[in-house]
């Protein structure tokens, strides 16, 4: 029986794909890497964008120490002539385009309303928002040349509820979840499919350079169903699972990787009152 979930003679491009913060340990991993290095290993050949290069080479490190296929590129992708060009680049080494991974995404500036900085608003604005919508812009046409394509966008449980301290990034997320619903609903007749993962407390360079003690990390853990901390292998998983055949009729979804955290809280055994049958 044929395995779905490959993704052989695909050709992805996956934003913020280096990893930052290497003091959080070599086992810890950005979102952005981990989707790339599970991409190329079911078989596709991957283009990595970030702004930071050295970033982008440790991963391509790791990919090829797996026998996979990648090139980088940097690029702003909160610049449309840098979106434009990376696609580009990507049809001139492969010829074509199928999977889009919009990872991309800085934490912003902190605050409520009251206290948020308007500039450092609009630049992260840009950055984890205009950014979606600009990749797309580009990918689309060349999915579309090809018959199809799968668009992966990066939100967060912070866009499906209440409670993060930071309006921005709160507001970013959620601004995903709607795009991620709108393009589905543009482009299905294309054979796009356009599908969203929303982490949440995973362990990543990201919220490790919070100086996330050990304590804190437990805290999180045990905030979930499942009771056991999330690494961007998990939300790896989810990407890769929505980019690939086997989710050939899913799209417009946002799929939460919080170990049911999005879902409500953990309840104990419901009590038994006495005398009840067991």
């Amino acid at each position: 029986m044929q395995d779905n979930t490959r993704l052989t003679g695909k050709v992805a491009i996956v934003t913020g794909a280096g990893s930052r913060n290497p003091g959080a340990g070599a086992t810890t991993i950005g979102n952005g890497r981990a989707i790339a290095v599970l991409m190329a290993a079911r078989g596709a050949k991957v283009l990595l964008l970030d702004v930071d290069r050295t970033a982008l080479e440790e991963t391509a490190r790791l990919i090829a120490a797996e026998g996979g296929v990648c090139a980088l590129a940097e690029a702003d992708v909160s610049k449309a002539d840098d979106c434009a060009a990376a696609v580009a680049e990507a049809v001139r080494l492969w010829g074509r385009v199928d999977i889009l991974v919009n990872n991309v995404g800085i934490s912003g500036p902190p605050g409520n309303a009251e206290g948020v900085d308007p500039d450092a608003w609009d630049y992260a604005m840009q950055v984890n928002v205009k950014s979606v919508m600009l990749m797309a812009k580009y990918a689309v046409p060349e999915m579309r040349k090809s018959g199809g394509g799968a668009i992966v966008n990066l939100s967060s449980v912070a866009g499906l509820r209440a409670g993060h301290p930071g309006l921005l990034y709160a507001t970013t997320k959620g601004a995903i979840v709607q795009m991620t619903r709108a393009m589905a609903g543009h482009h299905g007749a294309d054979n796009i499919r356009v599908n969203a993962v929303a982490p949440g407390y995973v362990y990543t360079p990201m919220v490790a350079s919070r100086g996330m003690t050990e304590e804190l990390r437990q805290q999180r853990a045990q905030s979930g169903m499942l009771k056991f901390e999330g690494s961007a292998w998990d939300v790896a998983e989810a990407a890769c699972f929505l980019a690939s055949p086997a989710a050939r009729w899913i799209t417009g979804v946002t799929l939460p990787v919080d170990a049911g955290r999005s879902a409500g809280n953990a309840a104990g055994a419901s009590p038994k009152p006495a005398g009840a049958l067991r």
